[in-house]
């Protein structure tokens, strides 16, 4: 007889919804402030709440300008007795500066990064609780172990008023890859998400992605085609964008590809992109849904 194939659960987008408004509600997540000590606790105990061995990775990065930083990268490891594993990932901290506001007077204002960072989180959360669901019979669960990182201080790069430089940036994942939080560890690939949360949202073949991890790229996106999600899954070269997965291939050698909204041909990121009006308005379910309804769909066919 044939081998049964494998449930795939439902991805509940008012759950990932609920999950993006409450990191939102502790305020902006910037490194160093107790919104962001206090967020972070959050998202520790939900791992472990919905069944993951949680490693928290400490550490002080230096940013752009000198300023040391307390890092905290929150790991969620489930079946971590499992040889093949995949990594999934987000960054959960938010922009110190809101660089992009065309008012002068706001733009040393933090980001409140809803969409920036909480959306891909809040995904990742929900994909959490659905594997925690399935802990109990293991007929249910993926054939490979999952890894859930929540990287920090991504969004701490050089704004628009100094010199930028590529490395200013996801100085978390930039740690973890030269510091894995276990010895040679290993995925077979990954998949970071940022800024997945938008109305408008258009995902591209990322430039990086499609370099290091095409085969990996080609089939998130036909997924995405099969399942009904082709109108946020363009099939489509889109550009580079320099974000936590580049260093997880360039530095712990593990393909890894980046869902991203981001459009050349719209003028890049979304139009409140490193702005204060990255807030709930601009959160839309159907969008958490079509993303996360994917990435269920990937993680359970394993």
């Amino acid at each position: 007889m044939p081998a049964k194939e494998k449930p795939i659960p439902e991805f509940n987008e008012d759950s990932a919804y609920a999950f993006v408004q409450r990191q939102v509600d502790f305020g902006p997540r910037v490194p160093g402030t107790a919104a962001h000590r206090s967020c972070g606790d959050f998202l520790a105990a939900r791992l472990e709440q919905y069944g993951a061995k949680v490693i928290e990775q400490e550490a002080t990065v230096r940013a752009f300008d000198g300023k040391t930083l307390e890092m905290r990268n929150i790991i969620g490891a489930y079946r971590p007795e499992l040889t093949r594993r995949i990594l999934l990932a987000a960054h959960w901290d938010c922009r110190p500066w809101s660089d992009q506001e065309p008012l002068p007077e706001h733009r040393q204002e933090p980001v409140m990064g809803a969409n920036d960072g909480a959306s891909g989180v809040g995904v990742l959360l929900e994909i959490a609780r659905q594997i925690g669901a399935c802990l109990t019979d293991s007929s249910r669960l993926p054939a490979v172990g999952v890894d859930i990182i929540f990287f920090d201080v991504e969004d701490y790069g050089a704004p628009s008023w100094a010199a930028d430089r590529e490395d200013s940036w996801c100085l978390g994942s930039q740690y973890w890859a030269r510091h894995p939080h276990q010895t040679g560890y290993r995925a077979q690939w990954g998949i970071l998400l940022d800024m997945v949360g938008a109305g408008n949202a258009c995902f591209m073949r990322e430039y990086f992605s499609d370099h290091y991890a095409q085969s990996v790229v080609s089939r998130v996106w036909n997924c995405a085609e099969a399942l009904g999600y082709g109108a946020w899954f363009v099939n489509a070269r889109g550009g580079a964008v320099t974000d936590d997965h580049l260093y997880v291939n360039r530095l712990a050698g593990i393909p890894c590809i980046d869902i991203i909204d981001f459009d050349e041909q719209r003028g890049g990121f979304f139009a409140q992109w490193h702005t204060r009006r990255d807030d709930m308005d601009q959160i839309d379910s159907r969008t958490l849904k079509a993303v996360g309804q994917t990435l269920t769909a990937i993680i359970f066919s394993e």
